[in-house]
């Protein structure tokens, strides 16, 4: 099998053994659910119910503000008990409803469209639409956009991003072997679309299992291949994704995947595509790993959206010492959380809990001048010489230096001998360059 990759990058211990086996389990429906406005890049949705009101699971909670927005849904059926500010998934605080169960798990009726796949396209992206899908892999794009590429940028290929190359995760892996015949149902009506004439499944070597069977499911389809992957971080990246399985360069200063004629999503965002235009099913629901050194036992569970973590770890029985971080996604491009507060995101793929002598802070020294993290950039950046120019609050030369480029994947921390906190700096950076055009 001959395996394809990009350049740059590292391999971390990936730590998947403590989960990858296990099957999806349906948890137990929540007695409250917190679900933000802001799960997704874009306009915050706009609240349509008040406090007081009773709402069924997948009724409509809030509305989309603009075409870079999405609304949102009830996970739970019952009341809606407050409409303020709560912790938010990324560690912030941000508007959010609250909705206490009834006991009734009462939904909504959706109807099976069995001649769904005849569907006109803007039908089948106002399901999306309407079903409040954005990127489930972390990013929280809103995918109506994202099927929604410029007039002038044809889109010849779909990508379905199946890597999960980060350490501990493998929702997506357990998603592509429990429910691989619908991810590639929705790979073809994304392609449908978009109006791309081949579809793509790039999966990493350390999931044989579902390079096996994807590749069993697109054997009859001469448009659709699965893509094998060398194990490399950040390998499920947009951009080195697509240069690894189709050896196109999406060029930096902002480019995006359709300027090589190329849309990527994530399977766990195909799965919810094809629910939505099969059932018109709103994304309610998703599949989240549960793991780390301290969990007593790790999980991949089906969770309502705005299940509290604190739910989560119960549900994995709870802890077996006290904890040293907690980390809401991957522990390479995740955000760490000062406790369990908050509550299950469209973007949140994991939560990851370590122990204290993994979760121990390092004291950051002067750079030596090593250039390890210019090696494994795959943005092909200096992340030591953008950080010096932070440091020191030369915004202008950093963004020339490709400031803005960074995807923040954590490759230069991970090997930077002094443990400068070159991630850390560089979003600093990046927040105040946009404070300042802001203000201009």
């Amino acid at each position: 099998m001959r395996l394809k990759t990009f350049a740059g990058g590292v391999h971390p211990p990936d730590n998947k053994h403590r989960s990858a086996a296990l099957p999806i389990e349906d948890m137990a429906v929540p007695t409250q659910v917190v679900i933000h406005m802001s799960q997704h890049i874009g306009a915050p949705s706009k609240p349509v119910v008040s406090v007081g009101d009773e709402v069924k699971v997948g009724q409509l909670i809030a509305e989309a503000t603009g075409f870079v927005s999405i609304p949102q849904h009830a996970s739970i059926s019952g009341k809606v008990t407050k409409i303020e500010r709560f912790t938010h998934p990324t560690g912030g605080i941000s508007q959010a409803i609250q909705i206490t169960s009834d006991g009734n798990d009462a939904w909504l009726e959706f109807a099976d469209d069995p001649n769904y796949m005849d569907l006109s396209v803007e039908e089948m992206k106002q399901r999306v639409n309407n079903a409040g899908i954005c990127g489930m892999g972390g990013a929280g794009f809103p995918t109506f956009v994202k099927l929604s590429p410029p007039a002038d940028k044809p889109i010849d290929t779909v990508i379905l991003n199946g890597v999960e190359c980060e350490p501990y995760l493998t929702s997506d892996h357990r998603l592509m072997l429990e429910k691989g015949e619908c991810i590639v149902q929705g790979l073809k009506l994304i392609m449908k679309m978009v109006g791309a004439r081949q579809g793509m499944i790039g999966i990493e070597a350390n999931k044989p299992d579902a390079i096996d069977l994807m590749s069993k499911l697109c054997a009859k389809e001469t448009a659709l291949s699965v893509v094998p992957l060398q194990l490399r971080y950040p390998q499920g990246a947009e951009k080195q994704l697509i240069y690894a399985a189709t050896k196109r360069k999406v060029p930096n200063a902002g480019g995006l995947p359709s300027a090589v004629g190329v849309v990527v999503q994530n399977v766990g965002t195909a799965f919810a595509i094809y629910e939505a235009i099969r059932y018109q099913k709103p994304l309610v629901e998703r599949i989240i790993t549960v793991t780390g050194s301290v969990v007593k036992t790790p999980k991949n569970l089906r969770a309502r959206i705005g299940t509290p973590f604190q739910e989560l770890v119960d549900a994995c029985g709870g802890l077996n010492q006290e904890p040293g971080k907690y980390i809401c996604g991957g522990p390479m491009m995740g955000f760490a959380i000062p406790s369990l507060e908050a509550s299950v995101g469209k973007g949140s793929s994991g939560l990851v809990i370590l122990d204290k002598k993994e979760a121990s802070d390092i004291e950051e020294r002067d750079c030596l001048r090593c250039a390890r993290c210019i090696d494994v950039c795959p943005m092909d950046l200096m992340p030591s010489l953008i950080v010096a120019h932070v440091k020191v609050g030369d915004l202008d030369n950093a963004v020339k230096m490709g400031l803005n480029d960074c995807i923040k994947c954590g490759s230069c921390a991970y090997v930077c001998p002094a443990h400068i906190r070159l991630v850390q700096w560089i979003d600093t950076g990046k927040l105040s360059w946009a404070e300042a055009q802001r203000k201009k």
